[in-house]
């Protein structure tokens, strides 16, 4: 059973978009991306602790799933499925078949990152949850989009040849024939190039998981891309960096200097996202560098837990990112929500508790979150910072909610296909966390640690005030920020961006374009497996 499970999870996305291969099958598949995510959901909760399943003993290819990984798994599966079910009454029209092929594809790589055991299954499957998200990028065609997805896919295309030439070291040392990531990663420690290969590591999953300078993709993709895809983009893609740092970069093998590293690029990383979003002015693009931000807490959190050998703390920051998985891709469909039918107190009240739940507002999922990192980040200057951390992340959120109420109210009702996959997220984000807290709810539950819990957020919330009156007279970043830097990068991005238009009008004419990127992703891997 537990094998089935492992090799449905990314299975049945493909199978799915081979069917819209067929004319007469292609709607019926194509309404039905709503339920691909369920395999992934149900491997996350009845597969077997530590499961594997070998598909080629000698190499040791195959699948597996652990903890931090279920965690992950279970969580992106619940905001791809209701994320799905937003898309079809968000997208409904002529160009919905073409949206769904790529976003199957994006989905398969984004449930396999969480189950592949081997280099070259996790580099297909990376692939996978990366190349393809381009043409949810583009999807509306705008010129904005166009370029955004041109920017995505030239980085995306960078982080994939960072990734590349990790995997070739870590082979290249490992003394026997096995791929396994365990066990090359048994040999790292010893490999001659160590250091470029952890360095390459930490870019590649860095760019995915939005880490500054690498972060840029993140608010330029999201304003243009649809709603749908906006909030898998920023609550599950980012992810498979996150689970790439905590496979590859295991406690006790990593060195403490890398991890202290981390810990830099982690706190410049989440002050900067809170600097950049406080004076946007799109609710989307406000939303995009809190994922900065909060991706920036997670990798700090990490590298402590790797500087001072914490072996609970991967499972801590699985579950810290769990929380931001269902926050932040509802909080990108109640945008949605808003922006059909008005900011009504079904979109703002919700909006409201998960805003300050990114701060730790007591009795709040994100608050939840924060204390199962607690170990790693709430002692001595740590501990101030990502208290400093938190403020920020209150007046950030806070800001967001602002941006939101602009939203005008119409006469119209909010389609229930839009406002239940927005409540039922809001909910998951809330109560999830409850259920599945690594640690003691009698300590945190205690009188002194909630009034510690409140005061980041106090402090945040009474910041919100002078923003507002005075914000305005602050210089606003573009969406990028310091891609006006590197301006030369743009004119590459943009000759990338139209060369990729001309494919992918070509492509267009098949019935499933996705399927050509699917077919030259396998071939790789067919090669791979050969040599």
């Amino acid at each position: 059973m537990t094998a089935l499970l492992l090799l449905a999870a990314p299975l049945v996305p493909l199978l799915l978009l081979g069917a819209m291969a067929v004319p007469a099958w292609r709607a019926r598949a194509a309404a039905l991306i709503w339920a691909a995510p369920l395999p992934g959901l149900a491997c996350a909760v009845f597969a077997a602790p530590d499961a594997a399943l070998v598909v080629d003993a000698r190499l040791r290819l195959g699948l597996a799933i652990d903890a931090p990984g279920a965690l992950l798994l279970g969580a992106a599966s619940l905001l791809w499925c209701a994320a799905g079910v937003y898309a079809r009454a968000y997208l409904a029209g002529p160009g919905f078949a073409r949206f769904a092929a790529w976003w199957l594809a994006t989905l398969s790589g984004s449930m396999g990152v969480f189950v592949a055991a081997d280099l070259v299954g996790f580099y297909l499957a990376f692939t996978l949850a990366s190349l393809p998200a381009w043409g949810l990028v583009i999807h509306d065609r705008t010129a904005q989009a166009v370029r955004a997805g041109a920017l995505y896919v030239l980085l995306a295309v960078l982080g994939e040849a960072a990734l590349l030439a990790a995997f070739a070291l870590l082979a290249a040392s490992s003394p026997g024939e096995s791929l396994a990531i365990a066990d090359v990663l048994r040999a790292l420690d010893a490999a001659p190039l160590r250091d470029v290969t952890i360095a390459l590591l930490v870019t590649g999953f860095g760019l995915k998981a939005g880490l500054v300078p690498l972060h840029v993709w993140l608010p330029i993709a999201h304003p243009a891309a649809p709603m749908p895809a906006s909030a898998v983009l920023s609550g599950a893609i980012i992810k498979a960096g996150v689970i790439g740092l905590l496979r590859f970069l295991p406690i006790g093998t990593t060195p403490a200097g890398w991890g202290e590293a981390l810990v830099v690029i982690g706190f410049v990383t989440a002050f900067w996202g809170v600097a950049c979003g406080v004076v946007q002015r799109n609710p989307k693009a406000v939303l995009a560098y809190s994922s900065v931000s909060q991706m920036g807490v997670v990798v700090a959190a990490f590298g402590m837990g790797i500087a001072g050998g914490m072996a609970a703390t991967p499972g801590a920051v699985a579950f810290y990112a769990l929380h931001h998985v269902l926050a932040k891709g509802a909080l990108f469909l109640a945008v949605g929500v808003a922006a059909a039918s008005g900011a009504r107190a079904l979109v703002l009240v919700p909006a409201v508790v998960l805003a300050l739940g990114f701060g730790g507002l007591p009795l709040t999922g994100g608050w939840l979150a924060k204390e199962a990192v607690k170990g790693e980040l709430g002692h001595g200057v740590v501990g101030l910072l990502a208290a400093v951390s938190a403020a920020g992340s209150t007046v950030l959120m806070l800001h967001f909610v602002r941006r939101l109420s602009f939203a005008q109210e119409t006469a119209a009702r909010p389609a229930p296909a839009l406002l239940l996959p927005w409540l039922a997220l809001a909910a998951a984000c809330v109560l999830l966390p409850w259920a599945l807290f690594p640690g003691s709810l009698a300590e945190v539950l205690a009188p002194d640690a909630l009034l510690k819990a409140l005061v980041p957020v106090l402090a945040g919330a009474a910041l919100v005030l002078p923003l507002a009156r005075w914000g305005a007279r602050l210089p606003v970043p573009p969406e990028g920020d310091i891609m006006v830097v590197v301006a030369p990068l743009r004119a590459v991005a943009v000759r990338a961006g139209d060369a990729l238009a001309r494919a992918e009008a070509v492509l267009r004419g098949w019935s499933a374009a996705g399927l050509a990127l699917l077919v030259l992703v396998l071939a790789l891997g067919v090669a791979l497996m050969a040599r």
